[in-house]
């Protein structure tokens, strides 16, 4: 049984928002079911400055380590060299946020061996 489900999730996305590392994007706890139909959790974030969407999701179960993906996108886009700062910020609040969440897994797994 996965334990990061979907209201976890919300808790842990919670309190990374509350540290103040949650700028430069809106993060999502979105429902999605594992291959046995159990709640399996997923995040999304929006960065400010592009429409792609991004993906962080567990890489295993019983695994502390996530995955960031990037959402394919049809068409290209330009930005200011402001706006790929803006971006960069974004990307960073992506890495703080994959980063916190790996810690608050292996803090999980650590303390529920089995």
């Amino acid at each position: 049984m996965p334990f990061r489900t979907k209201p976890l999730l919300e808790g842990w996305v919670a309190e990374f928002a509350a540290s103040g590392r949650g700028v430069g994007g809106v993060i999502r706890v979105i429902d999605q079911d594992g291959s046995d139909g159990s709640d399996t959790g997923l995040i999304t974030v929006m960065l400010d400055d592009a429409s792609t969407v991004i993906y962080l999701q567990p890489s295993a179960p019983r695994d502390p380590a996530w995955t960031v993906t990037f959402e394919g996108r049809e068409e290209a886009f330009s930005l200011t060299p402001e706006g790929v700062a803006r971006m960069s910020s974004g990307l960073r609040l992506v890495a703080n946020l994959g980063d916190f969440l790996q810690a608050k897994s292996s803090t999980y797994l650590g303390a529920h061996p089995s």
